[in-house]
């Protein structure tokens, strides 16, 4: 054993002062050296401060030209779990026993770290006025029992804190200069966080949560995951350079790395970050030794065996001791114990503690010329006071488990608040997590729609893509989006748990329901709701057009085809009646001209000119001249009355046959539709529209329910009860009996599947009706022409964006979605993808009754009228062959043309006698009597 090691030991024995004196005359070259003696408080497994006191006493030892030397030394080693009576009791025998031999201590060295024993050791050492150099953790009124140290008080009980005390403030100045609102950080046993669960990020807007790590990879992988879980997306990993790899590698697992998080390293080992990470970006901060600081460590590491790692704490408890014995070694040489007396514990008095005035520990500790190991003190308050450390920032790409890229980005000098002093062209704003909000959503068009693309990642796009992303632009994030596991909206059950889009938010499962979700009260209860981006939306009606059917011939089908058939039949025998009476009879034109050759009409009824008289005389125009005969005339007659009839009947049958389709009464509002049972109806299931049916039913039923208790409530008087009493229910079933309806029709599972059985009605008094979300349908009308919206609105609700509760998006988007509003950009992107949505069709205006026959009914009119002149054209033409080439060679020779000559109105009687004989006696000229053309 050497001969520290023999003084060493020899401290803590009871008449170690004379031993101690003996000691230092026997060993060569000893020079006259300040006595101090000292208590030191420490916590048992503190190898650092165990090594860092040894190690110094020793080099006072070696150093006489430091001038002063511990004399006693007492040790009380507070074991973990202790109680506090028992430490309380074992300290108090400690001091007891230096008083009684007269070697009561000079200065407390306080080496205990945080916690109930660090809080007793303060308690004992201000009750008895022990000086006091504590080397405990904690900032400002961290130390309760140090709190309100009066200002003497001040001088003589002192805080030095530890390098993992002060090293760890550069979280907080990453987070506040970063303005990161959520942090995770992990630590182990080589930094002291206990008492940083308040202080470390008191007054930033930060939620964090602090965990020291788990002891094996599995706790340390569902460690890391719950912290993922709880929303964090920026993580420090506090500890020795093993923790953080561990930390690393369980985040690797759990797929926590890219740019939605951040990761920063924190601690005093001087080694590289290593992990197997696949593809990591670590910003790394640790102590920076100087070559200075690495030689003395060297040095009191080989010559005093101060091995203890880390050694950034070594060092800090090495210069920490020798700064503490130094100074009470200068306030005893100066003789400022003198008038300190010293009280055993049982003879402490609450009511008249023991003082120390004019004692000033703190000056002397300032004064002490030694050379800092790695820093020196940057002195202030209690809580205050520190090393000046320079803390380098790296950053580390560790690609397959191998460091592809090292960068130094600069130092953070201790402080509270520290400073940073990055390298040109260097900050900590490219290694920030980028804020990515996991958004749900449902397709309905034309809000949401998706597609896939060619490498198969789904893409979604419409009026809420392009409303997030111009409140992405004001309120600075990213987003990742995804549909709903199920697909709906969400709906609470019978057990009051949700589905959809809402189960996703209280679950946690996302941050964001983006879809035209409607504000419902029960849905308010478990998320918070924006301000609406988009107007009241209610229910309405979806019932399928039904095109009534056209015919350019329509005016055909007023009769049925058998009766035009018998009118053909009659015309026809009509006619050839006719002809024959007017062919035989004797009183005919034909067979009897000279009685009639003075009458101005000769019209010889041939059968040619019967019919043309019969089709004639059905028209406003008559038939003409009438036959000459009675019994011609009395079948002119038959004809006439029954072309009569006929037309009054084509004509009464006509407008009936067009206005009985304008008598279907369509159905034209939620009323109509309830109070009939034609047409049945039903909204998706599991949607709001179906809740809101269900729920109104519900509410018939407990008003029906008061209603009836309170009529038959005995307690009433019977003026009361008769007040009550009505023949008719006072509060209408209307929902009750429509809810009956659309659980008797079957609700659809889909709007699919409602479209299809709203397109297999047959008119709109049978079929299907739908009822859904206003918007749902407007957009079916917008893209489909043979469907339409029925009736008005009705319960109408907002639609806005929903979050989770309690989350600060709420006011953000708030403030976005307003600043939208007054831009009139909610009104653009409602005209992009409304009326001007690429899936818009243009379908053909719908036949308004009220406008009179269209032309698709009363076009065949128009078609008879050109077939008749097409007829009258061939005719025509047949006509000039018939007579240029069959009768031409009567005609056809210029030469043989009579000459009409002007007679002499005295001999016309003559002339007319003369005219035959004179023209048709020349040869080549046949000329005959004019005679109808017909």
């Amino acid at each position: 054993m050497s001969q520290q090691d023999n003084l060493y030991t020899t401290m803590t024995r009871p008449g170690a002062a004379l031993r101690l004196s003996l000691m230092l005359l026997l060993l060569p070259g000893t020079l006259a050296q300040q006595k101090v003696n000292i208590m030191v408080l420490r916590e048992e497994g503190n190898a650092p401060a165990e090594q860092g006191l040894k190690a110094a006493i020793d080099y006072l030892k070696k150093n006489q030209a430091e001038g002063v030397v511990v004399d006693r030394m007492d040790v009380m080693v507070i074991k973990k779990g202790s109680d506090i009576e028992g430490t309380v009791n074992a300290t108090c025998d400690l001091m007891d026993g230096a008083i009684t031999a007269s070697k009561p201590p000079h200065i407390i060295l306080d080496m205990t770290t945080t916690g109930m024993m660090a809080e007793t050791a303060k308690s004992f050492t201000r009750a008895l006025a022990l000086p006091t150099f504590s080397a405990s953790y904690g900032q400002e009124g961290d130390i309760r029992e140090w709190r309100t140290l009066t200002s003497n008080e001040s001088k003589y009980l002192v805080q030095l804190m530890p390098p993992g005390d002060i090293i760890v403030q550069a979280i907080r100045d990453i987070v506040r200069t970063q303005n990161i609102t959520n942090a995770g950080i992990i630590y182990d046993d080589t930094f002291v966080m206990e008492h940083k669960y308040k202080s470390l990020l008191m007054n930033l807007p930060c939620r964090h949560i602090m965990t020291m790590v788990e002891a094996t990879d599995n706790l340390v992988r569902n460690q890391t995951m719950r912290l993922k879980n709880a929303d964090i997306v920026n993580f420090f990993a506090v500890g020795r350079q093993k923790t953080i790899s561990r930390i690393l590698d369980a985040a690797t697992a759990n797929g926590m790395f890219g740019r939605k998080y951040a990761w920063y390293a924190v601690s005093k080992d001087d080694d590289d970050v290593q992990c197997g990470c696949e593809n990591a970006t670590v910003v790394y901060l640790r102590p920076r030794a100087s070559a200075d600081t690495r030689g003395r460590l060297a040095m009191l590491q080989k010559d005093f065996q101060l091995t203890a790692t880390p050694e950034i704490d070594s060092a800090f408890y090495f210069d920490y001791a020798i700064r503490g014995i130094k100074a009470a070694g200068t306030l005893a040489a100066s003789g400022a114990y003198s008038n300190i007396t010293y009280i055993k514990c049982e003879a402490f008095k609450e009511d008249n503690p023991p003082v120390r005035p004019d004692f000033d520990l703190l000056s002397a500790l300032k004064s002490v010329a030694m050379t800092s190991t790695w820093g020196s003190v940057k002195w202030g308050g209690n809580g205050m006071t520190f090393l000046d450390l320079p803390v380098t920032m790296d950053k580390f790409l560790i690609l397959r488990g191998k460091t592809a890229d090292r960068k130094t980005l600069g130092d953070w000098m201790t402080g509270m608040p520290g400073t940073f002093m990055f390298k040109a062209g260097q900050s900590l704003q490219d290694y920030q997590a980028v804020t990515v909000y996991r958004v749900t959503t449902v397709q309905q068009p034309p809000f949401v729609y998706k597609k896939i693309n060619a490498d198969g990642k789904p893409e979604f796009y419409g009026y809420c893509i392009d409303l997030i992303n111009e409140i992405k632009l004001i309120v600075n994030f990213e987003y990742e989006i995804s549909e709903a596991p199920d697909g709906k909206f969400g709906t609470m059950d019978d057990n009051q748990q949700w589905n959809g889009m809402i189960k996703q938010l209280v679950d946690k499962q996302a941050d964001i329901a983006l879809a035209p979700l409607s504000v419902m009260a029960e849905r308010e209860n478990v998320v918070d709701f924006t301000v609406p981006y988009y107007d009241l939306v209610g229910i309405t009606i979806l019932m399928k057009k039904v095109k009534l059917p056209t015919s350019l011939f329509k005016f055909l089908t007023v009769l049925e085809p058998e009766v035009w058939i018998c009118i053909l039949v009659a015309y026809g025998f009509t006619s050839v009646l006719l002809y024959i009476f007017d062919r035989f009879s004797p009183y005919s034109y034909q067979n009897n001209r000279e009685k009639y050759k003075d009458d101005e009409e000769k019209r010889e009824f041939n059968l040619k000119e019967c019919l043309w008289f019969c089709m004639t005389s059905l028209t406003p125009q008559g038939g003409g001249e009438a036959p000459k005969n009675l019994s011609g005339r009395l079948v002119a007659a038959t004809w006439w009355l029954f072309g009569f009839i006929i037309i009054a009947s084509y004509t009464a049958n006509l407008a009936a046959f067009l206005t009985v389709s304008r008598l279907d009464t369509p159905i034209e509002s939620l009323d109509d539709l309830s109070n009939q049972y034609k047409v049945q109806y039903a909204p998706v299931n599991g949607t709001s529209t179906m809740t809101y049916f269900e729920r109104m039913a519900y509410i018939e039923k407990k008003f029906y329910e008061i209603w009836k208790d309170m009529s038959l409530n005995d307690s009433m008087s019977d003026v009361e009860r008769a007040k009550l009493a009505v023949w008719d229910y006072p509060v209408s079933d209307k929902y009750t009996k429509m809810w009956q309806s659309m659980q008797e029709a079957g609700l659809p599972t889909s709007l699919e599947a409602a479209l299809e059985r709203v397109r297999k009605s047959t008119s709109t008094s049978e079929g299907f009706a739908y009822l859904g979300d206003a918007t749902d349908i407007r957009y079916q009308v917008l893209t489909n022409c043979d469907l339409q919206i029925v009736g008005e609105e009705f319960s109408r609700k907002p639609y806005a964006v929903a979050v989770q509760q309690g989350s600060p998006l709420k006011d953000q988007f708030n403030d976005a979605i307003l600043k939208l509003l007054n831009q009139r950009k909610l009104e653009t992107l409602k005209e992009r993808w409304w009326n001007q949505n690429p899936a818009k069709k243009m379908c053909e205006k719908d036949d308004d009754q009220s406008d009179g026959i269209s032309i698709e009914n009363i076009g065949g009119v128009f078609i008879v009228i050109f077939v008749g002149i097409g007829l009258a054209c061939v005719t025509l033409a047949f006509e000039y062959w018939w007579y240029k080439h069959r009768k031409g060679p009567q005609v056809a020779d210029s030469s043989k043309v009579v000459a009409v000559r002007e007679l002499p109105h005295s001999d016309t009687k003559a002339n007319k006698a003369n005219f035959s004989t004179q023209y048709n006696g020349r040869d080549g000229y046949n000329i005959s009597p004019v005679a109808n053309p017909w």
